[in-house]
């Protein structure tokens, strides 16, 4: 890794506030690279250290780490600590809560259901797992909207089993809001169930269920470039000590801090850094439900000066929403107890940083904007507080364990200033060991293109400091408020309209969510192409995959650009929804007169 040095870099740096972290874990950029040298030229000695911090009912009988990224050698397959015998709740719960003596009763729950998803989604993921309990609320607040999570839930199970795909046996259902939602909410007493029912009369006490450190912990899903969900498996000994150690390190917390991290629970960010990484540390959270501009628009800053927020993580899109209101709404408040500001879910353009460093934090706090995804289970490019010097919009050095590379599309590493291909060497810990049930696609998706090296998917630029910088999806993905969505997937749930016989979905920038979606619908002979059907599209989608899928954009296309291969060019459909003329070599079309017909019907507003 190139050292930041004393010349003056082509981008502003911005240095931690004198005495802000006096006590810090990492005290400066020297110590970080001790630290780094040491977590990849010593792993085992480095993460041997970790696992100190934790109870293991059976210690490791085999190597700390063995792996394999090559397909051209066999499976891929990643094992951390084999032999190992734990239990995440015992450690990240019962021994926080019992040595502060917070509580008697001590109670898991994994099965998280977020509000993104439609029942369709729902089922989807229900069948893939084969899931026997499913757990819910009766209901959660959106803003002032109330989402009915149960409705949700049981079209869902109802859908398992039209499909006859049925496996749900119980849904254990927690009163949340019950006396809002009771009215409307279907229940079916062979399956339903409460959870204070469940609960009444159940001992105190609970032996805890000693896992092998590779037993799967949870499968999230995240989108994937065919359309088909991926049922991402994180296990429990090396999920555990990654997340606890990079929100430390990360946040630099220490026992006397406030955390809140704004995220929905239901993504790997709610996962990672609002439930395992913070009660391994025995962090103080705060928990949000709701939107940042409900019920009035200084919301966020007024809980964090009511709670005396010390460390706050949000997502760009929220600081760029928040940026639409000015300076007033903060200056209501006292937000002198910040200390760290975080970013998470895409890289945060200039301008939303130097807002947030400026504004939020008063020039006093850093910014630690956060690259990391579902798949890496925590940060792996990110600045240390105390230690980093920042760029902004730069995800700075990589976290420790980590390897990061920049490869070419012939597979060459690039040295020194370069862009091209992110890529990581190794593993680390928290590295996600497959897709659930489908080998053969955890590795076409991750280790195929590259055999050697884990692909994110992402494009990166390393500047002549070291520095990374994200420059977005190289796939077919889109990263709409922080949440990647599948091109295939939309454009699925668009040709299921008898109007549409053809639908192609690419991205367009957006100043609140960073990208938003821009659908090209090519409609069946004598079909009117008009706002009511806008309005079913949209609706379509919303339904097939939720809410966050709603597209922004939804234009007539007569016809689109292919190739004479019938191959669709989305890289002039890209350039058509950002205005851009410049289209480059065309000469692969089939009928170039396409394009000029898509620009004269270009979508100048929202539909």
């Amino acid at each position: 890794m190139v050292v930041p040095g004393p010349q003056e870099p082509e981008e502003k740096t911005y240095h931690p506030s004198d005495g802000l972290f006096t006590d810090a874990h990492v005290p400066d950029f020297d110590a970080y690279l001790a630290l780094y040298k040491k977590s990849t030229e010593e792993p085992e000695e480095f993460w041997a250290d970790v696992a100190q911090e934790f109870y293991w009912k059976k210690p490791p009988s085999g190597q700390m780490l063995q792996y394999n990224f090559d397909v051209n050698k066999g499976n891929i397959y990643i094992k951390f600590m084999e032999g190992a015998k734990t239990n995440i709740c015992y450690n990240v719960l019962d021994r926080n809560v019992h040595e502060r003596n917070l509580g008697e009763k001590v109670i898991s729950i994994l099965f998280i259901l977020s509000i993104c998803f439609s029942s369709e989604s729902l089922c989807e993921r229900i069948v893939d797992a084969q899931c026997n309990i499913l757990v819910t609320a009766d209901g959660v607040y959106r803003g002032d909207k109330l989402i009915n999570l149960k409705k949700i839930a049981s079209e869902a199970v109802e859908r398992c089993k039209e499909s006859m795909a049925s496996c749900v046996q119980k849904c254990v259902v927690v009163k949340h809001h019950a006396f809002r939602t009771n009215t409307d909410t279907p229940w079916d007493e062979s399956c339903d169930i409460w959870w204070d029912d469940l609960m009444d009369g159940v001992s105190d006490e609970c032996e805890p269920e000693w896992m092998d450190s590779e037993d799967p912990l949870f499968i999230l899903y995240t989108s994937g470039s065919t359309g088909k969900p991926k049922g991402v498996l994180h296990t429990v000994t090396g999920y555990m000590l990654y997340t606890s150690l990079t929100f430390k390190y990360v946040f630099d917390y220490h026992h006397d801090d406030v955390y809140w991290c704004t995220a929905d629970i239901g993504w790997i960010t709610g996962h990672s850094y609002i439930t395992y990484g913070p009660l391994a540390n025995g962090a103080t959270s705060v928990l949000f439900e709701g939107v940042p501009v409900y019920p009035h628009v200084g919301r966020l800053w007024e809980i964090i000066e009511k709670y005396g927020v010390s460390k706050f993580y949000t997502a760009p899109t929220a600081i760029r929403l928040l940026m639409k209101y000015g300076r007033e709404p903060l200056q209501r408040y006292d937000l002198s107890s910040l200390r760290v500001l975080g970013t998470v879910g895409e890289p945060i353009n200039p301008e939303a940083w130097l807002w947030y460093y400026d504004v939020v934090g008063q020039q006093r706090c850093p910014v630690i904007d956060t690259f990391w995804q579902t798949e890496t289970g925590g940060h792996v490019l990110t600045p240390l507080p105390a230690a980093t010097p920042l760029k902004p919009g730069s995800a700075t050095c990589p976290f420790f364990g980590v390897q990061p590379a920049i490869l070419n599309e012939h597979g060459e590493e690039l040295e020194g200033e370069a862009e091209g291909y992110l890529v990581f060497r190794k593993p680390w810990p928290g590295i996600m060991r497959g897709v659930y049930g489908n080998q053969e696609r955890f590795e076409s998706t991750y280790f195929r293109k590259f055999p050697g090296f884990y692909v994110t998917g992402d494009g990166c630029r390393r500047d002549q400091d070291g520095y990374y910088w994200i420059t977005g999806r190289i796939d077919d993905m889109l990263n709409v408020s922080g949440h990647l969505l599948s091109t295939a997937e939309v454009e699925a749930a668009l040709t299921e309209h008898p109007s549409v016989a053809e639908a192609a979905v690419v991205s367009r920038p957006h100043a609140v969510k960073g990208e938003c979606l821009y659908c090209f619908v090519t409609l069946k002979d004598h079909k009117e192409f008009n706002r009511t059907l806008m309005e079913e599209l949209k609706r379509k989608v919303r339904e097939k995959i939720g809410p966050i899928a709603t597209p922004d954009f939804i234009q007539n296309a007569p016809g689109l650009p292919k190739t004479r291969s019938g191959k669709i060019m989305r890289r002039v459909l890209r350039q058509i929804a950002h205005n851009e003329k410049d289209l480059g070599d065309l000469s692969t079309l089939a009928d170039p007169k396409v394009v000029d017909v898509l620009f004269s019907q270009r979508c100048e507003a929202a539909a």
